[in-house]
């Protein structure tokens, strides 16, 4: 049975966890970055987008 040495051991588990904290990091970038002054921006961006697809649609009738 093969046996791993000390500094196997953290040689191994240090990218999961290097992961794991880059994947927290950006999970709380992106629910930071929801709402507050961003969200009224966001709104209208997709307003816009909504509006220019239902007047391409009545075009279209």
């Amino acid at each position: 049975m093969a046996t791993l040495g000390g500094m196997d051991y953290v040689s191994a588990l240090v990218p999961p966890f290097v992961m794991a904290a880059f994947f927290i990091a950006l999970v709380v970038t992106i629910v930071k970055s929801q709402g507050g002054s961003n969200k009224s921006k966001e709104d209208a961006a997709v307003d816009a987008v909504i509006a220019r697809a239902e007047a391409a649609r009545q075009q279209q009738n």
